[in-house]
């Protein structure tokens, strides 16, 4: 029986296969630390003092998240990064979209020099000495708030949504609602804001990916309200200690080898993100795609 019509015989590609080998190497690099780190929370503490865990549990053993969900300080701490993290995501996201709209319409004047002041602030900055003095004369220090107002806003994110507005949503399609009879917020709602949906949610991955992962302004601002530490703050004290040998600073009964704790405290601040991400990858891609191709 002859071969159907159009019907192609594979061949070998070198390129193709050299290519697939370096993104398999890549996705490798990526992935094979976070295993380690989950395999040594899995692993009993004599096989991780004497270094052999590496790709595999050895010892399997769950005492390490034991601990950890029997600490009510690492649940306290998990609930305000959650909080913290909607919180300043979805004000984040506001503050981005009202000036973002305004910015990409050629109706507001002076719109070149605005964007101008934002896109100076990436390069330039106060400093963190600024930050902290800021925040202690507003009465902020040792409050949620330190935590959520002072990085609220993303210049950075503002000029991305900006020109997506601007190549998303035509002017004509503006300029009919109007005629129409809509006013600005039923256009901002109505039609920008659906035609965007992707980059919309590629931005609130980076807010609360941003605010998820940072420590640093809750190690300046929180010293008193223990309470309100974030966990990535547990685990910068946690590694902080298990590094110079200190007493864990979370309350836990001593383990002999903190590098477990530690490894099963980092797969507990990961895990989150990591179930989020799969709900919205496809806003994902399609929003860092947005102007990548020109017709």
């Amino acid at each position: 029986m002859s071969r159907a019509v159009g019907e192609k015989k594979w061949k070998f590609d070198f390129w193709d296969a050299f290519i697939h080998i370096i993104i398999l190497v890549a996705s490798l690099i990526c992935l094979l630390p976070f295993v380690h780190v989950v395999v040594k929370s899995l692993s009993s503490d004599a096989f991780v003092i004497a270094n052999k865990v590496f790709l595999w549990p050895k010892g399997f053993t769950i005492e390490a998240y034991k601990q950890i969900f029997s600490d009510k300080s690492i649940i306290q701490s998990l609930y305000i990064t959650i909080l913290i993290t909607v919180i300043f995501t979805i004000l984040g996201m506001l503050v981005t979209i009202c000036a973002a709209y305004p910015l990409s319409r050629p109706q507001l004047k002076g719109r070149s020099v605005i964007t101008f002041f934002f896109m100076l602030t990436l390069y330039f900055t106060g400093g963190i000495i600024p930050d902290y003095l800021l925040v202690n004369k507003l009465g902020l220090l040792d409050t949620i708030w330190s935590l959520v107002l002072p990085g609220a806003f993303s210049a950075f994110n503002l000029l991305i949504l900006r020109s997506s507005i601007q190549s998303t949503v035509p002017t004509s399609l503006e300029e009919s609602a109007r005629m129409d009879g809509a006013g600005h917020f039923r256009i901002l709602w109505s039609i920008v804001l659906p035609l965007t949906k992707p980059i919309l949610a590629t931005l609130s991955l980076f807010y609360a990916v941003g605010r998820w992962n940072a420590y640093q302004d809750a190690l300046f601002y929180i010293k008193f309200e223990t309470a309100l530490r974030p966990l990535q703050l547990k685990l910068y004290y946690l590694v902080v200690q298990a590094s110079e040998s200190f007493e864990l600073e979370m309350q836990f009964v001593q383990l002999s080898n903190p590098e477990v704790l530690k490894a099963a405290t980092v797969v507990f601040a990961t895990l989150p993100i990591i179930i989020v991400y799969p709900f919205i990858q496809k806003y994902f891609v399609k929003g860092v795609m947005i102007g990548s191709v020109k017709e």
